[in-house]
């Protein structure tokens, strides 16, 4: 089989297709043939030598990504889960089936530290697998595991919405369309930012109540404010990190909820905690969710007919050119890799 590595001196033309041996499923695994894997901006770090607890040292060899789906090729002794021909997704955290999270469940995340589904055959723990809606694509199916389930986990499980709150998305990547899809389908009203009006009328045309360009509206917190009669927002997908944080707590509401899910902007200066203080508000880090979210994201993904917006694909030979992509800001939602 073919595999992606990656290895100092890092960088998306470190990436080499190299040959490996055909693995076997042993006990209670799964050998799936691998058909699509998707980018998170984790995959842009990791490549490129600087994600993990400390950057990664020059001896590591990293097979990247955690999005995948497959089908299942063999079963191991005692695997009850699944069946050969079975289209599965991965799961982003391999040994967090249900319950809160803990050092050793997200230490069990696929790409860091265990090798990541960039091969054409993988084998996996029946427990890190999952089905999943037969109506989506394989290309759709690739983006579910991380975005999906961390906006699903954001704005259902930790922020306990009400019909008619209002959400916030900022930007246009994985993460915040596919919050737009799940809010607007829960009838939220919602606000999405962004630098692009190209963008920007794309998230429209998936139910975008408001639209804040923050190249020409910097202070992009005075619309949110005025959308929501002076309120604020019930809730904010915070994906820039230190170069947005300080807008997003102008924008929350007293007794909102700001999830921390990425640092694209950067990591920024430490912020002075008053205004959160004073407005009783909510900052949670946010890293993606357990099996047990992910399997309830699908049943709502298949009740609602949820398609996933997959922006670019590019022949999994070709990951450099998907990860200039990614680094350039090309797309609107996500990009996948093929086998």
């Amino acid at each position: 089989m073919r595999a992606l590595n990656v290895a100092a001196p890092w960088g998306p033309n470190a990436i080499k297709v190299v040959d490996l041996p055909d693995p076997k499923p042993g006990p209670g695994q799964v050998l799936v043939r691998m058909r699509a894997v998707s980018l998170n901006y984790r995959d842009l770090l990791m490549i490129n030598g600087m994600y993990g607890r400390g950057a990664a040292s020059t001896t590591d060899v990293i097979t990247p990504f955690s999005d995948g789906c497959g089908v299942v090729e063999a079963v191991g002794e005692g695997v009850t889960r699944f069946g050969v021909g079975d289209r599965v997704a991965t799961l982003f955290f391999q040994n967090w089936v249900s319950g809160p999270p803990t050092v050793e469940k997200l230490m069990s995340a696929l790409g860091f530290p265990i090798p990541g589904a960039g091969s054409e055959l993988q084998v996996f723990s029946q427990e890190g697998l999952s089905k999943v809606p037969a109506f989506l694509t394989d290309h759709q199916v690739a983006t579910l595991p991380c975005a999906a389930l961390t906006a699903w986990r954001g704005v259902f499980h930790d922020a306990r919405l009400d019909p008619g709150d209002t959400v916030v998305l900022q930007g246009t990547g994985g993460v915040s369309i596919f919050g737009l899809q799940f809010a607007h389908a829960a009838g939220y009203r919602t606000i999405v930012t962004s630098s692009s009006d190209e963008k920007l009328g794309r998230a429209q045309a998936l139910g975008a109540d408001h639209l804040v360009n923050y190249r020409t509206t910097p202070a992009w917190s005075g619309p949110v404010r005025a959308a929501t009669g002076g309120r604020g927002a019930d809730f904010i997908m915070e994906v820039g990190g230190g170069g947005t944080i300080h807008e997003s707590m102008k924008a929350v509401r007293v007794g909102g909820h700001i999830a921390v899910i990425g640092v694209v902007a950067g990591a920024g200066e430490p912020f002075n905690p008053a205004m959160l203080i004073g407005n009783s508000a909510k900052l949670q880090g946010l890293s993606v969710g357990s099996r047990d979210m992910f399997e309830a994201m699908c049943r709502a993904i298949e009740l609602h007919r949820i398609e996933p917006v997959v922006d670019k694909v590019f022949p999994f030979t070709e990951a450099p050119a998907a990860f200039a992509a990614m680094a350039g800001g090309e797309h609107f939602g996500k990009i996948v890799l093929e086998f």
